[in-house]
């Protein structure tokens, strides 16, 4: 297997994982308030990423650190929404509203270039609004204020990638992401201890889901991704990551009981053909680059 595709299979698993992180909040709110689930789940990351890269830890400079403050901050705010929004929805459906980040990313970097999103994303912005409505829609068009919640966490994350694609052209990559859980659980240690009660699990499903959250879905898939995409292209990265919702959706059923409804499979295959077109329009542009100069294609 080359190189590209070895990095490919560590990035599914890594996708893998984040699907498996929504199962994992849905039990360690079972026993903990969001942010004391937020605090330890970066805490631990950050210990367990950093004795492992303490050399790079120690090297650090003022810009990373500010940085990786700026993104900690956002990423507090991705995850806290996201466990507001679990209290009042479904695994699934948070799942797929989280994965709007593959289009919202190309409909802002429009804005920022001043140019009019692609035919390829325009489809895929429809194919997701037709998705979400018939996702979180009622009856009467109202809808769940955790789909809500979770959205404007989706809107959140895309900055921090858009930030992120800047940030990380001027820093050490994995130390400025493990100072990122830093940040991140310290802005969440904080307003634990203005508004919660500062609590260690106390049964065996809270540990699982908490050193879970901070072990696997936080150090190993922040560090995994970071080595991965130095091997492979954005455009097979964003891919991968359209499988996220569907590891979200599977682990649910499997783990807390969350049937597989007909609004799922339609609002959530919507939701999955649009990003799939948000990527797939790179492949093509990629194609003919290939076929009239080689050299001009860089991974």
């Amino acid at each position: 297997m080359s190189i590209q595709g070895k990095a490919n299979v560590l990035m599914v698993i890594v996708t893998m994982f984040w699907g498996l992180s929504y199962t994992f909040m849905v039990m360690g709110l079972e026993t903990l308030a969001v942010y004391n689930v937020v605090a330890l789940r970066c805490i631990i990351a950050f210990l367990v990423a950093g004795l492992i890269f303490y050399k790079r830890m120690i090297k650090v400079d003022g810009k990373t650190l500010k940085y990786a403050a700026i993104q900690g901050f956002l990423l507090f705010i991705v995850f806290a929404l996201s466990l507001f929004g679990l209290q009042s929805t479904s695994v699934s459906n948070a799942g797929f509203i989280l994965s709007l980040t593959v289009v919202l990313v190309p409909i802002f970097s429009s804005f920022i270039d001043k140019k009019l999103p692609s035919r390829a994303v325009s489809f895929a912005i429809i194919c997701t609004m037709i998705g979400i409505t018939v996702l979180t829609a009622q009856g009467s068009f109202a809808f769940h204020k955790g789909d809500l919640l979770v959205a404007i966490a989706a809107l959140c994350y895309s900055i921090y990638l858009l930030l992120n694609s800047s940030f990380t052209r001027n820093v050490e990559s994995i130390s400025y992401g493990i100072y990122q859980l830093g940040f991140a659980g310290v802005y969440a240690l904080i307003l634990t201890l203005l508004f919660e009660t500062p609590t260690l699990p106390n049964s065996m499903t809270s540990w699982l889901a908490i050193l879970g959250l901070g072990i696997i879905c936080s150090a190993f898939c922040f560090v995994g991704q970071t080595v991965a995409q130095q091997y492979t292209s954005a455009t097979h990265t964003g891919l991968i990551f359209s499988l996220e919702p569907i590891f979200a959706a599977m682990f649910a059923m499997m783990f807390i009981g969350e049937g597989l409804t007909v609004k799922l499979v339609i609002g959530g295959s919507f939701i999955l053909i649009g990003n799939l077109f948000a990527q797939l329009e790179h492949f093509h542009v990629l194609r003919f680059i290939k076929k009239d100069d080689p050299e001009k294609v860089t991974q």
